[in-house]
Parts: structure tokens; C-alpha cells; sequence
């Protein structure tokens, strides 16, 4: 019998336990669940593209692509089909087995959508797993995405409910959760995680990751961003999470969530491979990979299969 339960019921109290515990007792804690579900050695690789670039209506501290700061990212329009499609074959051959397309938007137009599900559609037929990010969704979208075949949809919590507001006033944390729930309902994975580095306390590190393993089911996959601090954006210049205090995030979301994939996600190019190593013996198990994730950087391809290689890790193959 597993060790793990997956609980539906954690405590804030009981997280901020499992933060104070010495380093070397929650690593190997959560080293022993993460071996109970994962194959330790095995990191699931996703490729993401933004398809719609810059000018979001939404006032995101920490995001380049919102209109309200001068950041310099360029507005682009809605991507074409055939070229999403082709940047996904090419994420294939080099090893990506999920395609992760994001849209800045606040939520899709009807219209929009329907050229988002071409891509969706396009990309399938790759044999990938699909992913899409394209702010909240209604119920009726939810469903749409749903019957189109789409995989996993990604709408991060961010942070705490607490330190939410702190971060973004155009929308609420309540609006995040009800587009989960759109999305779970509709019967597609959900894809929720948050960012770290914002200036939040431990407490509510531990926050974001109980909303998330309080929610009806886990997410499939749970993403923990650094904050990559772009110039422009109110959160530039603020003090850094320490790397440790990141790694422990890792751990502790292994341990709340066991059975899925924790995501090492934006701010590696900024970790040394010491750090990364240490994460994915806390738990992580899926990257990004290719040079820029939506607008920052990331480190490039052959960086990561060195690693992997110094790690004896290898790429998780596609789910058929």
C-alpha cells in the first residue's frame, strides 16, 4: 500500500508543517512518495508557444505581456494554424511530448476559439499531447475545448487567496478556481500551479499549494514558476526567493499532490544545475524545454540533455 493518500482535506497548519521540517527530512520524504508514483529517473518533457502575444487587458505584476506596462513585447495577432503546427512537429523531433499553446487574452472570443481548436486538432494528429492557455473559460467553452480533444488546459492560481490581490486587481481568485472547475467538469486535465519569488511569505507558498490539493480532484500537472523579473513589470528589483526556499516548494507539493507531475517550470535559467538536480530529487518531473517560454528565456535544448545526461535522466516517452 502506498504511504500517500491522495487528501482532498490538508490544513494550512499541516503545510506549514511540512515546510519547517529540516531540509534533508522533507527532501527524502517527498523523494519516497515521488518514487512510489513516478519512475525517479524519467522528466517529462512540454514545449509551450505563445500564439497571441502581448496587449492583455489584465494587470498581472509580475507578467510582460500586460498593456499596462512598458516592458517592450510586441503585440502580435493569433498565430496561423499551419505555422503552430509546424513549430509543434519540430517540438516532436526534439523530444517534447506535450505542445502547450498560450494565448494573452483574459478569456477567448467564440472566434477566436475556433481557430484555437484547428490547432488543437492539428496538433493531435502529431500524436502529442495538447495543451492551451487562454485565460478564464465559461462552462460552454470548457465543453467545446472538451469535444475537440484537448488534453490539459493551463490557468495557474498564481499565489495564495491571501497575497492574491496583492498581485492582480483586474480579476479574482474565486474567477480562477470557477475556471478550473469549468475545465475539470468538462472532463479535461487540468494544468495549475503558481509563482514563487513575488514577494509572498512561506505561509503562503503553502496556501497556493492547498488550494490546489483541496480542489475535487489534483490538477495532472502542477507548474512552480520562479518569478522571472522582467524590466518594466512593478515586480522588477524586488528580493529573490532563495534557491532552498524553492526547492522545499518542489518537495512539498510532491508530498500534497503525489500522483501528479510537478513542473519545473519558468526561472531555470537562473538555477544552477545543482539546484535543478535537487529538484527533481524533491520531486519534479516535467519541464519546458526549447529557448523562450511564451516571452523569457529558457534555457536551450542541448543545455537540458547535457544535464539529463550528467543525471541519468531520461525524456518520459508520449502516453499512446
Amino acid at each position: 500500500m502506498k504511504s500517500s493518500p491522495i487528501r482532498h482535506d490538508w490544513k494550512i497548519e499541516e503545510v506549514e508543517k511540512l515546510f519547517a521540517l529540516p531540509f534533508n527530512d522533507l527532501l527524502f520524504k517527498a523523494h519516497c512518495i515521488h518514487r512510489e508514483n513516478f519512475d525517479p529517473n524519467q522528466v517529462q518533457i512540454s514545449t509551450l508557444l505563445s500564439i497571441k502575444t502581448g496587449a492583455c487587458p489584465e494587470d498581472c505584476s509580475y507578467c510582460p505581456q500586460s498593456v499596462r506596462y512598458d516592458t517592450g513585447v510586441e503585440k502580435e495577432p493569433l498565430m496561423a494554424v499551419d505555422t503552430v503546427i509546424e513549430q509543434a512537429s519540430q517540438a516532436k523531433e526534439q523530444g517534447a511530448t506535450r505542445f502547450c499553446m498560450g494565448a494573452a487574452w483574459r478569456s477567448p472570443k467564440d472566434k477566436d476559439l475556433d481557430q484555437v481548436i484547428k490547432m488543437v486538432q492539428g496538433v493531435k494528429a502529431l500524436g502529442m499531447e495538447t495543451c492551451l492557455t487562454l485565460g478564464m473559460l465559461k462552462k460552454e467553452q470548457s465543453e467545446k475545448l472538451s469535444a475537440a480533444g484537448l488534453d490539459y488546459y493551463n490557468h495557474n492560481i498564481d499565489s495564495s487567496e491571501e497575497f492574491y490581490d496583492k498581485i492582480i486587481t483586474t480579476r479574482k481568485f474565486d474567477q480562477r478556481i470557477d475556471t478550473l472547475k469549468n475545465v475539470q467538469d468538462a472532463g479535461i486535465n487540468v494544468c495549475s500551479g503558481g509563482i514563487v519569488g513575488m514577494g509572498e511569505s512561506q505561509r503562503d507558498r503553502g496556501g497556493m499549494l492547498m488550494a490546489l490539493a483541496n480542489l475535487e480532484k489534483h490538477p495532472g500537472s502542477v507548474p512552480i514558476n520562479s518569478l522571472v523579473q522582467v524590466k518594466g513589470t512593478p515586480l522588477h528589483g524586488i528580493e529573490k526567493i532563495d534557491a532552498l526556499d524553492f526547492v522545499r516548494t518542489i518537495a512539498v507539493a510532491r508530498i500534497m499532490m503525489p500522483e501528479s507531475m510537478v513542473r519545473l517550470s519558468a526561472g531555470r535559467n537562473e538555477m544552477s544545475e545543482a539546484v535543478q538536480a535537487m529538484c527533481f530529487f524533491a520531486g519534479a518531473n516535467s519541464i519546458f524545454y526549447g529557448e523562450k517560454l511564451l516571452t523569457t528565456a529558457n534555457p536551450e535544448e542541448n543545455k537540458d540533455m547535457a544535464l539529463f545526461n550528467k543525471l541519468g535522466i531520461e525524456p518520459m516517452p508520449a502516453k499512446h
